[in-house]
C-alpha cells in the first residue's frame, strides 16, 4: 500500500471513530435536528452576511440543497430571513433565539470533545504539529484546485 493511501485510510478510521464516539450524545442533545441542519446553523453564525451562495460554499452543498435546508430551518423557527437596506435583492439569514440555543449546544459538545482529546495534542511536539498543519494546508490547496476544476467556488 502506498503511504498516501495508508494515510488517507488511517484518517478515515480516525474520523469514523470520532463520529462513533460522539454520535450518541450528539443525537440525544440535538434530538429533532439533522447534522446538516446543525451545521447550517453553525455556518449562519460564523459567516458574515450569510446567504444561499455563501452557505453553499461553506457547507460544500449545492445552492438547491441549501435552499431546502434553510426552508426547513425557517419552518422550525431556528432562523429568520432579512434583507440589507442597501441591497433589497439579496436574502440573508440570522439565527433566532431557538437557533442560537441549538447552535450553542452543538458548540458546547465540540468543546467537550476537544477537552477530552486535548491530551493527545499536548503530547505532540511543535515540529509534529507543524508537519501536520503543512500537510493539511497542502492537501486543502489541492482539493480547492480540484473543486475549481468542477466549476465551484471555494
Amino acid at each position: 500500500m502506498l503511504q498516501g493511501q495508508k494515510l488517507m485510510r488511517d484518517l478515515r478510521v480516525v474520523f469514523n471513530k470520532l463520529a462513533w464516539l460522539n454520535k450518541q450524545e450528539m443525537e440525544e442533545q440535538l434530538k429533532g435536528y439533522s447534522p446538516s441542519e446543525v451545521h447550517c446553523l453553525e455556518a449562519i453564525k460564523d459567516v458574515n452576511n450569510p446567504n444561499v451562495r455563501k452557505l453553499s460554499q461553506r457547507l460544500f452543498m449545492t445552492r438547491g440543497a441549501v435552499s431546502k435546508l434553510t426552508k426547513k430551518l425557517l419552518h422550525k423557527q431556528l432562523i429568520e430571513r432579512y434583507r440589507d437596506p442597501n441591497n433589497k435583492k439579496e436574502i440573508y439569514y440570522t439565527l433566532t433565539e431557538a437557533g442560537e440555543r441549538v447552535e450553542a449546544i452543538h458548540s458546547q459538545l465540540h468543546e467537550k470533545y476537544q477537552a477530552r482529546d486535548l491530551k493527545v495534542f499536548e503530547e505532540m511536539s511543535e515540529a509534529e504539529l507543524e508537519a501536520i498543519f503543512r500537510f493539511i494546508e497542502r492537501y486543502n490547496a489541492h482539493l480547492d484546485t480540484e473543486i475549481k476544476k468542477e466549476g465551484v467556488e471555494t
